[in-house]
């Protein structure tokens, strides 16, 4: 299949100009876009509770301030950067209200939209930008003259120009100098979470403390164990990053590159693609989402209780002190 990849001779920022944007939060992606609208000429707002934390930040970096409503009020194009479990609440509040006809609603991720939870009138542009990288590469990146690849969508065209808004916004924040691929809400949600719950952050976390724990029960030191199943493991993720699967097995040993390609399939297994499926039909039916919504309105109980055992797990004991021996890795923490 051809895919298009929009640059920034495909996108222009006069379709911004003049315009007044709103960006509502200033985490990771908030401050990553306002900052990068802002550098980029626009007229750009953060919109914060009164009592956020984050005020002062947004005001010492020079952008305006504004209370939610405010903020929403004041806008042409409103962009929802706090977190997926607030924004239904915060939309109820502090945006619905106030709307206006010909405005521009914009996300980063489309779980809100492709799962009901949000619902725009009809006489708005829905659209979507959705970098892929954390907030702190975006700016980083943009600050280097070079930029994040993103993700384009428009789940509703009222003026029949929201795919040039979405793509004047990712020329905005720098993503046109990479590239800008158009998905939909609805690929861009499932493949999102699919990949986090089953990859990213799910599969890749459990392989990783299974071979832990492989080692320290066969006898070995968890010292090495950690450096061997975990530390290393960025490494490997690196070269996956800079060329792909060939890449990475050409840059390591020939032994490293015959063990795995010969073992690899005997850890994943038939039965692990199948409970991928399983995982990828929960996204796609809306299961995991009702149980996230859920989980969320009854205090995030499941979540609290998963955070505390996964901080006491041996291998976070161990490569806690470990860490101690790379002052370095501290100085990448503060960075974010």
């Amino acid at each position: 299949m051809n895919m298009t990849v929009y640059r920034d001779a495909d996108a222009s920022l006069e379709v911004l100009r003049g315009k007044n944007m709103a960006v509502l939060g200033f985490g990771s992606q908030g401050h990553a876009h306002a900052l990068n609208l802002k550098d980029s000429g626009m007229q750009v707002c953060v919109g914060l509770r009164p009592e956020s934390a984050s005020r002062a930040k947004a005001q010492a970096a020079g952008l305006l301030v504004k209370d939610l409503p405010e903020a929403v009020e004041w806008a042409d194009v409103v962009m929802m950067l706090i977190p997926d479990q607030h924004q239904q609440r915060v939309y109820e509040e502090a945006v619905a209200p106030h709307l206006q006809a010909g405005n521009t609603l914009a996300f980063a991720h489309g779980f809100n939209i492709h799962y009901g939870q949000i619902s725009p009138p009809e006489n708005v542009d829905v659209i979507m930008i959705a970098p892929k990288s954390p907030g702190h590469m975006v700016r980083r990146l943009f600050q280097q003259g070079v930029g994040t690849p993103c993700l384009i969508a428009v789940h509703q065209d009222y003026s029949g120009r929201a795919k040039e808004t979405a793509l004047a916004w990712a020329r905005g924040i720098g993503g046109t100098r990479a590239g800008v691929i158009e998905t939909t809400f609805k690929d861009e949600t499932e493949t999102d979470l699919f990949g986090e719950q089953a990859v990213l952050c799910g599969g890749s976390g459990e392989l990783i403390k299974t071979g832990f724990e492989v080692l320290v029960e066969a006898g070995y030191p968890p010292e090495l164990a950690y450096f061997e199943c975990l530390h290393e493991m960025k490494l490997i993720v690196d070269l996956y990053y800079e060329g792909g699967l060939a890449w990475m097995n050409e840059s390591v040993s020939d032994t490293a590159e015959y063990g795995g390609l010969t073992r690899g399939k005997r850890v994943i297994t038939a039965a692990t693609k199948k409970a991928m499926q399983q995982i990828l039909k929960e996204v796609q039916d809306g299961t995991f989402a009702r149980e996230w919504i859920r989980e969320n309105r009854q205090g995030q109980p499941v979540l609290q209780s998963l955070r505390r055992e996964s901080a006491n797990d041996p291998i976070e004991k161990v490569g806690k002190m470990l860490r101690r021996m790379m002052p370095w890795l501290n100085e990448k923490k503060e960075e974010k």
